[in-house]
């Protein structure tokens, strides 16, 4: 109660200047957020609670959209608050966006001793790298953080969808060295790889050599990411590893590879960017796609 300690007059000027304050505690009705976090089940989810979570974990896959800002920004953000929280040497960071052929490039990069410029020339970046990617290995390198390319040099990915796997057969031992280990198996009734079956078909025309080969071309990339990751971890350490989300959303793709062939009881943890017209709740179509579901606008402005 006001009255016991305050004057009427005092009372009604106290009441007057917090009413004025109101709209300024009113915010949560008329904000823009640039992202929303969402459990799983699509419950509200705390930022720093997910962050406690994921360090225990020994893979965390963070399913980005290429294109999108708030990814890779909470990429960023992710990673060093990962750094802080589990202390030196207990962090990796794995990245799609560089192959297993230019892993000796990425090494030398994370740890200083190749020039920004070389490295540019020589690892063949994607296009967006300079935006959405170069922040992320600058600030590997000043933390000290490993730096490992997982995934399979595009080349190989592309004779395996014009010709099958049967294509790998002729590599000779050294270009095999930067793929999961052949032969390997492939699971076409994987969600994902089915979804893929029905979104080509027959993908001939569009340059392939049909859907199956197009699904075991995928399939080559996400277990060669799944093999080097593996590899690339140490007892007690975190790999946080970046991906499109495809490759790891539904627990499927890379995930399905880890858990086939890793030791019992790894523990994979699993983030994905999606976009909605509303932000208030997660839609149905995105329930249960990753362990957290980032969600931004539909109409976030785009890296290309």
């Amino acid at each position: 109660m006001l009255m016991p300690y305050f004057s009427s007059g005092a009372a009604r000027r106290f009441v007057g200047a917090w009413l004025l304050l109101l709209p300024l505690f009113s915010f949560t009705r008329s904000d823009r957020p640039a992202y929303r976090l969402f459990t799983a089940q699509g419950q509200p989810a705390d930022y720093d609670q997910m962050l406690a979570q994921l360090a225990q974990a020994d893979v965390v896959l963070f399913g980005e959209q290429h294109n999108d800002p708030m990814a890779h920004w909470l990429e960023l953000q992710l990673a060093k608050d990962l750094s802080r929280l589990k202390g030196p040497g207990k962090l990796v960071l794995g990245m799609e966006m560089f192959e297993r052929d230019v892993q000796p490039l990425v090494a030398q990069y994370a740890a200083g001793t190749l020039p920004d410029s070389a490295f540019e020339r020589q690892s063949r970046p994607w296009p967006n790298y300079a935006t959405d990617y170069r922040p992320l290995l600058q600030f590997a390198r000043d933390a000290k953080v490993p730096v490992v390319g997982t995934n399979a040099p595009r080349r190989y990915a592309q004779q395996v969808a014009r010709g099958s796997l049967t294509a790998l057969d002729q590599l000779p031992a050294n270009e095999k060295s930067y793929l999961v280990p052949l032969p390997m198996k492939v699971d076409f009734d994987l969600p994902g790889y089915k979804k893929m079956a029905a979104m080509f078909g027959d993908a001939s025309a569009h340059g392939g050599g049909g859907g199956r080969n197009i699904i075991q071309a995928q399939a080559l990339k996400d277990a060669t990411m799944a093999y080097y990751i593996r590899r690339s971890l140490a007892p007690g350490q975190t790999m946080l590893h970046l991906n499109g989300s495809f490759h790891s959303d539904n627990h499927d793709g890379i995930v399905a590879y880890l858990r086939s062939e890793a030791k019992p009881g790894l523990r994979v943890k699993t983030l994905s960017v999606t976009t909605q017209s509303q932000l208030q709740q997660l839609d149905k179509s995105n329930l249960d796609v990753a362990d957290y579901v980032i969600v931004v606008p539909e109409d976030m402005t785009k890296t290309y």
